[in-house]
């Protein structure tokens, strides 16, 4: 399974009109279910006013962890064309919110099911798409006198330094792509007294 994943950088926000209704979409960047919920929460206090404010998110490299939700609207035609467009551009990490204003004119099912899509499509459109990777923290510590062999293994562009405490006995946590972890553990382990 690869760690890579596509998501966006920052929140983005699209219109669709279709027959006097107004549909406001929004592309929110989010790494778990309850993010997810506390935005929906306040999309829909701050469009109380709104008939529908419907919603579809995708978490997690595999992408097993998703849902989505019509808020009234008949079965099937906003919560899965929203879901759809995030498959369709391969996204994960991403809440995509359409607030619908109805307009006075019934668009039907099929007409519902292409404004949901093509909100979504343009919240998605404006945002910045953007490659990622799992990552794994590995917490470690080791004795001062490893301090130069620890430094020259974390010096690699790969590693991020979360945290670091040097003393008699050092600590230090870093963050590496997952499917690199393995090896940086291996490497650690190498060095003399570094315990993880």
């Amino acid at each position: 399974m690869s760690d890579t994943f596509k998501t966006i950088t920052a929140p983005a926000e699209g219109i669709y009109k279709e027959k006097m209704s107004k549909f406001l979409a929004f592309a929110i960047p989010v790494t778990s279910a309850e993010e997810a919920k506390s935005h929906i929460a306040a999309y829909q206090k701050e469009y109380y006013d709104a008939r529908h404010v419907c919603w579809a998110y995708m978490l997690g490299a595999a992408r097993t962890n998703f849902q989505s939700n019509d808020n009234g609207e008949p079965s099937g035609t906003a919560g899965k064309p929203i879901l759809g467009q995030i498959n369709s551009f391969g996204l994960t990490n991403v809440l995509i919110i359409v607030v619908r204003y109805f307009g006075g004119i019934k668009l039907g099912t099929s007409g519902l099911i292409v404004a949901y899509r093509e909100a979504a499509r343009e919240a998605i459109s404006a945002a910045e798409i953007i490659e990622c990777h799992e990552t794994d923290d590995i917490s470690f510590t080791f004795p001062y006198l490893a301090m130069n062999d620890v430094m020259r293994l974390c010096k690699s562009s790969d590693i991020q330094i979360i945290s670091q405490t040097f003393d008699n006995s050092c600590c230090m946590t870093v963050r590496i792509r997952r499917d690199l972890a393995d090896t940086l553990r291996l490497r650690l382990a190498d060095i003399d007294g570094v315990t993880l």
